[in-house]
């Protein structure tokens, strides 16, 4: 009986030290379990927060800009035309070259005009001889006249020939001049520095001073003017601006990709197009490097003034709604809030915020067709190697919401 007993309590101390441990085990796994249930659900929530770039609401010195499309003019532009008639026998020019005021262009057959020249230089003279004894025999009918061996009226018949012949002179030098003036058309030279066109007449043929169609035209085009549209409503800006100084006009090409030169206001257009409600403008460039050419669409862009210390975001993170225009801002427990915004212009990548951020507030620029109201992000995640960049499509007319 003792030794049966005794069995029976080892047994029994057996079972209990069992159950206990199988307890003991049981709880470290349930412990287990449950940590790895927390650390899933919070690698679950890491998981869906949407990976956004952000920027900060900061102060710029930004310009603001009125953009208008304009056409690139010559400053000058000159046919060249003959004045007087005769054979062209040269042509002193290349088309396209750089001549400068005064250098010769063509040359008409000078000799009929020589000749005339040389002819009223002559009539001259002959005139001049005639005068020249008319007033010697004034002379001497004056000094006939006291003895009565010239009647009054021999003497001033006399003067009146003298005064007469002092007048052709006046004529055939008025001639002369005429002569040598159209000797000097036969040299054709340019009125103007600038670049010549095509040529409109080869040397042989015969010109005339009734021709319209030119010999070449000069155009100026250092510097160079554009002429540009701005609407009605910006004429008093500008006009302020433009009688407080000098108004700086930049032009660009027509895609906006390449600055071509900077200028400056030089005229306001004293009538509004009423076809059009808008106002001209004309703008004078130096065009040192001909980037600028009499024809050309270019967009013009008037510097009004520049705000200082403006607060700006960048121009990805506004988006448009029905209510205008919103951003996401970025909380401090990393989720996004919806924020209505008041916006000015934009330049460079850069819109100024007039309303409805603060300096240095975050907010979303990228992903933000994702996001709604109290969405968690993670900004600092890095994109895997080799992944493309998340592209939005068209913002939504509204935050989107899920249900």
């Amino acid at each position: 009986m003792g030794s049966h007993a005794m069995n029976r309590t080892r047994m029994t101390t057996a079972a209990v030290g069992l159950i206990a441990a199988l307890g003991v085990a049981w709880f470290a796994m349930a412990h287990k379990q449950a940590h790895a249930a927390s650390e899933k659900s919070h690698q679950s929530d890491v998981d869906r927060a949407v990976v956004v770039d952000t920027a900060q609401v900061t102060r710029t010195d930004v310009p603001i800009y009125l953009q208008g499309l304009g056409t690139v003019q010559a400053f000058y532009t000159v046919t060249v035309t003959a004045r007087v008639d005769g054979e062209l026998q040269k042509v002193a020019f290349t088309e396209g070259q750089t001549v400068h005021k005064g250098d010769l262009l063509a040359q008409i057959d000078p000799r009929p005009n020589q000749a005339a020249l040389e002819q009223a230089i002559a009539t001259k003279a002959k005139d001049a001889a005639t005068l020249a004894n008319a007033k010697r025999d004034l002379e001497r009918y004056a000094a006939l006249q006291p003895e009565d061996l010239a009647s009054k009226q021999t003497v001033d018949t006399q003067r009146t020939t003298v005064d007469q012949l002092a007048a052709q002179l006046q004529v055939d030098q008025a001639q002369i001049d005429s002569a040598r003036t159209q000797l000097d058309y036969t040299r054709i030279t340019s009125p103007i520095t600038g670049l010549t066109g095509i040529r409109g007449v080869d040397p042989g043929n015969i010109v005339h001073a009734a021709d319209t169609n030119g010999i070449v035209v000069v155009t100026q085009v250092q510097p160079i003017s554009v002429i540009f549209t701005l609407p009605e409503e910006d004429l008093t800006a500008v006009g302020a601006a433009h009688a407080a100084g000098p108004v700086e006009v930049t032009v660009v090409s027509r895609d906006g990709g390449k600055q071509l030169d900077v200028g400056a206001l030089s005229l306001i257009d004293n009538q509004i197009l009423q076809a059009t409600g808008s106002a001209k403008f004309k703008a004078v460039f130096p065009n040192a490097h001909n980037t600028l050419w009499p024809g050309q669409y270019v967009n013009a862009r008037v510097l009004l003034h520049t705000d200082k210390s403006a607060l700006t975001i960048p121009a990805a993170a506004v988006q448009l709604g029905p209510k205008g225009p919103f951003t996401y801002v970025v909380k401090n427990d990393e989720t996004v809030e919806v924020r209505p915004l008041q916006i000015g212009q934009e330049h460079d990548g850069m819109t100024i915020v007039t309303g409805g951020l603060a300096l240095n507030e975050r907010v979303v620029t990228t992903n933000q067709y994702r996001l709604q109201a109290g969405v968690r992000v993670n900004t600092n995640a890095p994109a895997a190697d080799g992944a493309a960049p998340a592209v939005a499509p068209t913002p939504p007319s509204a935050p989107l919401k899920t249900s």
